[in-house]
């Protein structure tokens, strides 16, 4: 099995967009439409104002995971593992990496939104710490989300 690593990458490297493309593909598998219409930008990503981290295995990337800025919180973006590589806990490693990106970078807390139809994303959020909180960002209100939150 190839090392797993961890590296900070810009958002629209071509080929962290060719990432994003199948980020998107699997939400619009589980929930329709373009997969997620909240709108994001590069340079959201970018420090002191957020990160965008990749899991390389050294011939590819398998995985991704940022934070932006989002009041004193840091707000959890784009996580996603690719099939062939879960079940090895790499969505544990991106989530700590963004832990602990935030915290350097002053952050109070973690906060983030998924779906109801993400039971692996909310499995692993509860068993590492988060709580639901209030819905916030694009999708408030609508039916199916869960926001969650992290005290760092």
């Amino acid at each position: 099995m190839r090392e797993i690593k961890i590296r900070r990458a810009e958002l629209d490297e071509p080929v962290v967009r060719e990432l994003l493309v199948d980020v998107l593909s699997e939400l619009s598998e589980r929930y329709g439409g373009s997969g997620d219409d909240t709108p994001i930008s590069a340079a959201e990503f970018v420090p002191p104002n957020g990160v965008f981290f990749v899991a390389d295995d050294g011939d590819q990337l398998i995985g991704c995971a940022g934070w932006r800025r989002h009041g004193d919180d840091a707000e959890l973006k784009r996580m996603f593992t690719a099939k062939a590589a879960r079940g090895r806990g790499l969505g544990r490693r991106l989530l700590a990496t963004i832990e602990e990106s935030a915290r350097e970078a002053g952050c109070r807390r973690v906060i983030l939104e998924t779906g109801d139809k993400q039971p692996e994303a909310i499995n692993l959020y509860e068993s590492a710490g988060y709580v639901r909180i209030e819905d916030f960002g694009y999708y408030a209100g609508e039916e199916g989300v869960l926001s969650y939150a992290k005290a760092l």
